[in-house]
């Protein structure tokens, strides 16, 4: 495999050569979730990094390369993820209402930090998640589980994103993290508007504002939880330095493990005939991994000179993006993918920002998989591939609706249903159209009254 350096330089008349400026491609109109391959073919032509257009007036490099994105990831000192040097912004030429904003401006926390800080945050970090146990990890999936299978089971038909796939990371995250009922609520709300893009400040307020009470709680009433175990680390975390670890760790949990769930699912359920027989729940989760990675373009980088990047001229501080999923797609990766360990994709990042919680993650989504498909054993897709949509943003591909049929089974008694579940066929967890904080009891609010009896 060429290192980016040893890669030729786009050859006259290739789009590179052209003026970069106008041909930016945006990755915000639908393009993504319509063609991904076409389109990272396309960006592909402009060498192992492409001029995109985040959003309107929102401009960045994203490298679709597999090995210059290894380079990138595995080099902090030249490609830094301090958002603080975002040239751009700090020039007062990103919009102030960019909905691409709240993801990557800067946050004070090991998402954005290097060097010796990044490992004090990070230590809190991966120290805090090793003391979540395996079997009570395993014994919470399985409790979440089957409460939301009990909420669909009698009416054969289900959504599985909205109804199953987006629920279940946000039982088990708000239970492993401490969160109480109102204050999850707004935990829900907050994540779930910074990824959808709209509204995504006013979501990402929500969400601080919602943190900052857990992390006075917690305080004051330690538990068995993240949140406390962050505050009594010897790290000594202070509260400004605990949103931004909690912000990633739930953030970057709750939502792509969803994508994960429901992507695998789709894989599982999808036509035999494209599945080649049936396939093992790690299979597809493989499969997704390396093929529909729930983060598909982030990991801003920052280079702090301008740098030539196999050909590719990447100017210091305009940010710098990794395609994961068209990294994953390289085609020079074609005859050794083969002979590449299968957990050999980018999907977690990679070099000292790597995700610290794939292993918790790979369990949670193949549990969830696995208790579907054991209570539900008929499940079959309720529409046609074809119909399916998927998210139109820049970040992440995922699939916004997965309806299914099965046999509906026969219980001797119904199951009593929290007065904020979702119904069956809506989009999950209902969210308040007001600029302030969801004042009705949420769906983990009703998930907590329902288990406590």
């Amino acid at each position: 495999m060429q290192s980016p350096a040893d890669r030729p330089t786009p050859p006259p008349g290739c789009p590179a050569h052209e003026n970069g400026q106008n041909r930016r491609t945006p990755l915000y109109t639908g393009a993504l979730s319509a063609d991904s391959a076409g389109v990272y073919d396309r960006l592909r032509k402009f060498g192992p990094a492409a001029p995109v257009e985040l959003a309107p007036g929102v401009e960045a490099s994203l490298v679709t390369d597999y090995a210059a994105a290894l380079h990138v990831l595995q080099n902090p000192d030249m490609f830094p993820r301090d958002a603080r040097r975002w040239r751009a912004l700090n020039e007062g030429r990103v919009p102030a209402d960019s909905p691409v904003r709240p993801m990557m401006e800067y946050l004070p926390g090991p998402l954005m930090a290097d060097g010796a800080e990044h490992l004090r945050l990070r230590q809190a970090m991966t120290d805090s998640l090793a003391r979540v146990d395996t079997h009570r990890l395993t014994r919470l999936v399985d409790r979440s589980t089957k409460f939301l299978i009990s909420q669909f089971e009698a009416q054969g038909r289900v959504d599985l994103v909205g109804n199953y796939a987006q629920l279940v990371p946000l039982l088990v995250f708000n239970e492993l993290f401490g969160c109480p009922g109102e204050i999850g609520d707004r935990v829900v709300y907050g994540i779930s508007g910074m990824f959808d893009g709209a509204n995504a400040d006013e979501a990402k307020q929500i969400l601080i504002g919602a943190l900052a009470e857990l992390v006075q709680l917690k305080h004051s009433k330690p538990g068995d939880d993240i949140t406390s175990w962050l505050l009594e680390h010897p790290a000594a975390l202070t509260d400004e330095e605990m949103i931004p670890q909690l912000i990633q760790l739930m953030g970057a949990g709750m939502q792509p493990l969803a994508d994960l769930i429901a992507s695998a699912l789709l894989v599982i359920l999808r036509p035999d005939d494209q599945n080649g027989g049936e396939l093992l729940v790690e299979d597809a989760i493989d499969s997704v991994l390396w093929n529909n990675p729930p983060i598909a373009n982030y990991a801003a980088h920052y280079p702090v000179q301008d740098v030539d990047l196999g050909g590719s001229k990447l100017d210091a501080g305009d940010p710098v993006l990794i395609s994961f999923a068209a990294a994953n797609s390289d085609p020079s990766l074609s005859t050794s993918r083969q002979t590449l360990s299968r957990r050999a994709h980018l999907a977690w990042g990679a070099g000292p920002h790597a995700c610290p919680a794939k292993d918790p993650a790979r369990l949670i989504t193949a549990r969830a998989i696995e208790i579907l498909l054991n209570q539900l054993p008929d499940l079959e897709l309720a529409v046609d591939q074809d119909k399916l949509v998927f998210t139109p943003g820049p970040f992440h591909v995922a699939v916004t609706e997965l309806p299914a049929r099965f046999t509906r089974p026969v219980r001797e008694e119904a199951r009593p249903t929290p007065r904020a579940a979702a119904a069956p066929g809506s989009s999950g967890p209902q969210r308040e159209q007001t600029s302030a904080a969801p004042q009705q009891k949420g769906f983990w609010s009703g998930f907590l009254s329902w288990w406590k009896g």
